[in-house]
């Protein structure tokens, strides 16, 4: 059991864009966590996954990437994550198989990794706000990650 100055520190890496609609979810999702005060977790948001965010895995025992899905299963999906055995990325943007196994690579720290797609539905237009689906399923994604970090808590002193 680990004590409560050991408690397992939480990342939600959220990523999309907030002016596509449905495709904000991420960056949504992560204004709304930080609104909740959860004890040991932070949250980023930003457009797309950049080779600078696995500096942050310095710091954090779980990451937990958060996007839309265009076609998952409703409300969500959370799945284990590995990193890639292949490192390819752009300048511009990377796979959060990438981001992990990059952090492997140039810190030595590899935390426990997740996928949270939490299924859209608009993705095609212009204009901030959710769909009233995408927004029903964001409230179910909020709820199971509040559970799963109280679950990570059940294992301190």
């Amino acid at each position: 059991m680990l004590s409560a100055a050991e408690a397992r520190q939480v990342l939600f890496l959220g990523y999309g864009n907030p002016c596509r609609l449905d495709d904000g979810l991420g960056p949504v999702f992560v204004e709304r966590i930080l609104q909740r005060g959860l004890r040991n977790v932070e949250a980023e948001a930003d457009y797309q996954l950049t080779v600078e965010d696995s500096a942050a895995f310095e710091k954090c025992d779980v990451v937990v990437f958060v996007d839309a899905s265009t076609c998952g299963t409703e409300p969500f999906e959370f799945s284990r994550l590995e990193g890639a055995k292949e490192l390819s990325f752009t300048t511009h943007s990377i796979k959060p198989e990438g981001v992990l196994a990059l952090a492997g690579e140039l810190f030595g720290r590899t935390p426990d990794a997740y996928t949270l797609s939490i299924r859209g539905y608009e993705f095609n237009s212009f204009g901030e706000g959710l769909s009233p689906q995408a927004a029903d399923n964001l409230k179910a994604a909020l709820v199971f990650a509040e559970q799963f970090v109280q679950g990570l808590e059940k294992n301190v002193n």
